[in-house]
């Protein structure tokens, strides 16, 4: 049986609460998402071209982790290798990388050090199982090679990334779905064995112990996992058609994009308010839930200026508003179409997300809450009890377009 990651590294994650997904690779050269080689039946010789173009001079890991500082974020999950094939490192264990471009950089080693000397935000890696150009995985019958050999190249990138880029906080497994959902005829090719999650893993335990392991299978979790995803909906929905229903007890995260898309994609101008990702983040909070917000940069290396202004806006807010974030655990108040809530042991935090009346009825809440503020700046309101709800009246001129905050001791 795979040991589970570390007290401590647990506890760390569910109290950090709110991430960044970086996307990026030879994909955004083309800019029509990460998916384009398989959507545009792209051969890989064809697609290989692509490196001899790929040059992100202004790729910047300093402003990279700077501005997830700035947005209010504590770790960062960059793809280390997508379903592509191309590694985004300097693997060892294949010449498909970034340090054989005209680049010449490992971006994932400077996110490490740029990590390290800010001290605010930690690393974590996305790994694809499935792999289109790797000849182990998809072109076996042509190229002579064996499923093992496969499984070695991948284990073998997990070990690189857990010796040489110091503390790993998450690593982030995407692709052990295609037996369910495609066919070798729209390009894709059925894996051939086992992942051998048990060996998998164990690396990272032995290597990375506080590292929290989620696998993007869309099901539940397996032994060895720490957290149960969810893709582009909040736990218990389903309107991407990717997630189950069932919530189970632990660890959660919910991973979206800020437009559309994970990959940049130029025709994607669909990129969400502040106020809704706030909303994102908070609903995922008030279930128990990370919430880790997707980036697309661009094929320079730069994060598209809306979506930096977006993340500072958010982290505007959360200044004076993080306490009712981080740190805090699923919130036992009914929540409505107007209030969604968080908590730290006997103080609860209600994130007023619509104004719908002047006056906020809360049920659940416990009798012995004596008093109401406003945590932005501590502002008191009356409150009075009315057959076991509660009704805090917060009039229009103290109210926060966002999302206003109450502190209920």
């Amino acid at each position: 049986m795979v040991a589970q990651a570390s007290k401590e590294g647990l506890t760390w994650f569910q109290d950090a609460r709110f991430g960044m997904f970086v996307h990026w690779g030879l994909y955004s050269l083309l800019g029509r998402g990460e998916w384009a080689m398989h959507w545009e039946q792209i051969p890989v010789d064809e697609y290989e071209q692509l490196a001899s173009q790929f040059n992100p001079e202004k790729f910047n890991a300093q402003e990279w982790v700077r501005l997830a500082a700035d947005a209010g974020q504590k770790y960062l999950i960059i793809t280390s290798r997508h379903h592509d094939g191309f590694s985004m490192f300097d693997t060892q264990l294949s010449e498909y990388k970034i340090t054989n471009t005209a680049f010449g950089r490992d971006p994932l080693a400077e996110l490490a050090d740029a990590c390290a000397q800010n001290g605010q935000v930690k690393l974590g890696f996305y790994i694809s199982l499935l792999d289109w150009h790797h000849p182990a995985y998809r072109f076996r019958k042509e190229s002579g090679l064996e499923w093992d050999d496969y499984i070695s190249f991948l284990h073998g990138q997990v070990r690189e990334l857990c010796t040489n880029y110091g503390e790993v906080c998450s690593f982030w497994f995407d692709g052990d779905w295609p037996r369910q959902a495609f066919t070798e005829e729209n390009a894709y090719f059925e894996p051939g064995g086992s992942f051998e999650y048990e060996q998998l893993y164990g690396i990272i335990r032995d290597l990375q112990p506080n590292a929290v392991i989620q696998n993007n299978r869309h099901a539940e979790p397996l032994p060895g996992e720490d957290v149960q995803g969810f893709e582009q909906d909040l736990p218990g929905e389903n309107t991407a058609g990717f997630n189950i229903d069932e919530v189970y007890e632990m660890p959660i995260e919910v991973c979206m994009t800020i437009n559309d898309h994970w990959g940049i994609h130029f025709e994607d101008h669909n990129h969400k308010s502040t106020r809704q990702l706030v909303h994102n983040l908070v609903r995922s909070a008030s279930l128990g839930g990370n919430y880790l917000l997707n980036m697309g940069p661009d094929a320079q290396g730069e994060i598209l200026p809306i979506h930096a202004r977006r993340l500072r806006e958010m982290g505007t807010w959360l200044k004076l508003n993080g306490e009712s974030l981080y740190g805090t655990r699923a919130g036992v108040i009914v929540p409505t179409q107007e209030m969604v809530s968080t908590r730290k042991r006997e103080v609860h935090y209600c994130h007023i997300l619509e104004y719908i009346s002047d006056c906020v009825r809360l049920k659940g809440v416990p009798e012995k809450v004596t008093k109401a503020r406003l945590l932005r700046d501590g502002t008191a309101l009356p409150i009075q009890w009315k057959e076991k709800v509660l009704e805090v009246c917060i009039p229009a001129e103290l109210r926060d377009p966002i999302n206003t905050v109450l502190v209920l001791e």
